[in-house]
């Protein structure tokens, strides 16, 4: 087992700053070579104190603005244009960072897509629901209204 300290969010497994004990291998061919990690020694609980006191600066100041945000995306419907067949099945699936980009588009405010989870796989055309989390204390529903794109066969 590896012991590492995270430098950024890794969904399932924890937010920048955690120490962390995950297997060798995932840690060498995944979480070190993108940076995700860095090694855990004595001298880096030092780099965890630090982060940690700017991630509690940053929630503080970031709370208010992710309430109102939140209030924003929960009152919208997002439209996404794909292009669908005859039956209304789309030709691929709607992903996290459509929804980012959709937002962004609506001129809502800007989502990372890391933050974005989908319930479920969105393949057909009609109202679907996204959640968007956008502070540790704070997630928005968000009402997704996808559509056959001009030029599809529906």
């Amino acid at each position: 087992m590896a012991k590492l300290i995270l430098t950024q969010e890794v969904p399932g497994l924890g937010i920048d700053g955690d120490v962390v004990e995950v297997k060798n291998g995932y840690a060498r061919n995944y979480l070190l070579p993108r940076g995700f990690a860095t090694v855990w020694t004595q001298g880096g609980e030092k780099q965890v104190e630090s982060l940690k006191a700017a991630r509690a600066a940053r929630a503080t100041a970031n709370l208010e603005e992710a309430q109102a945000l939140a209030a924003k995306l929960q009152s919208a419907t997002v439209r996404i244009d794909r292009k669908a067949g005859a039956e209304g099945r789309l030709f691929g699936a709607v992903q996290a960072a459509d929804v980012a980009e959709a937002i962004e588009a609506a001129g809502l405010g800007s989502v990372s897509k890391r933050s974005v989870t989908l319930p479920n796989h969105i393949k057909t055309v009609g109202n679907h629901e996204a959640q968007v989390r956008l502070h540790d204390e704070v997630t928005a529903t968000v009402a997704l209204q996808v559509v056959a794109a001009k030029g599809s066969k529906k």
